[in-house]
């Protein structure tokens, strides 16, 4: 059984849908019947995208920071499919500087497409899969930084730790509304090998998932109705992922440094701490 949102013949939006992930979720979606868009910021590569789709789809232009260009995508989709039944803001950028002294310019691009990005998907298409009155899903993509905060990447830690904060709420939100059946899901992936990793590294580490399998777990956890979607990869299994995140909330309860895991005083209780706590046996 699937998520009751997603039907033949229901409508899914999927931001950053040109590539990776978005597009492999969106070809499944696709496969079971799903109209879908695809939206993206390179009008060329969303419509050779939109074109692999099976059934009913298109391609969208948008730049997921700027509300009034989601709300053109909006219009768009309701007046050719007529409603939005999943919603997938998945679109997100990388960089930012190394420090947090880093040019604030950065810090305003990672943020305004990581997080208001995803704001700005949840106010243009959440009223109006709120006036359906049918079942939706509302799928935010994050990233395991955002739970693990490791050095070096500040701005997009940030971004990812607060769309964590920002998904729990509105999920939060969603269940105290009466009658109301969307519901919200936080998809954060492991290592994957997409299109911006592959600029850089021409064949797919042997460590590495494929979009294709985030897009599988993904449609088995919202059919199992799980809010938090955390991928493992073939190098790190859920064990060890729960381990590091154990072991980061663990600095706040025992008043540890902050990032103690990258602390040269803790590095020896750290890896007996995850070895404890990942091994199998």
């Amino acid at each position: 059984m699937d998520h009751s949102a997603i039907a033949e013949g229901n409508v899914a939006v999927i931001t950053g849908g040109a590539s990776g992930i978005g597009l492999a979720v969106g070809r499944a979606l696709s496969r079971k019947g799903m109209r879908v868009c695809l939206v993206d910021l390179n009008q060329l590569a969303v419509e050779n995208a939109s074109g692999t789709l099976h059934g009913e789809s298109f391609g969208a232009v948008a730049d997921v920071s700027d509300a009034d260009s989601l709300s053109a995508v909006r219009d768009a989709v309701v007046a050719r499919f007529g409603r939005v039944d999943v919603l997938m803001n998945n679109a997100g950028t990388g960089g930012g500087g190394p420090t947090c002294f880093s040019g604030a310019d950065e810090w305003k691009r990672i943020l305004g497409v990581n997080l208001w990005g995803v704001l700005n998907g949840t106010h243009v298409f959440g009223p109006l899969m709120l006036s359906q009155r049918s079942p939706g899903a509302i799928i935010n993509t994050g990233s395991k930084q955002g739970l693990t905060n490791p050095p070096g990447n500040p701005a997009y830690n940030a971004s990812k730790a607060a769309l964590r904060t920002v998904t729990e709420s509105l999920a939060h939100e969603l269940r105290a509304i009466e009658g109301c059946e969307i519901s919200a899901h936080f998809l954060v992936p492991g290592f994957t090998y997409t299109g911006m990793i592959a600029r850089s590294i021409p064949m797919r580490p042997a460590g590495a998932w494929t979009p294709e399998q985030v897009a599988e777990r993904l449609l088995a956890k919202l059919a199992a109705g799980d809010f938090y979607i955390i991928c493992p990869d073939n190098e790190v299994t859920e064990a060890l992922d729960h381990a590091r995140m154990q072991w980061n909330l663990n600095d706040v309860v025992h008043n540890r440094p902050a990032l103690s895991r990258w602390h040269s005083d803790f590095e020896a209780e750290f890896r007996a701490f995850v070895a404890r706590e990942a091994d199998p046996a």
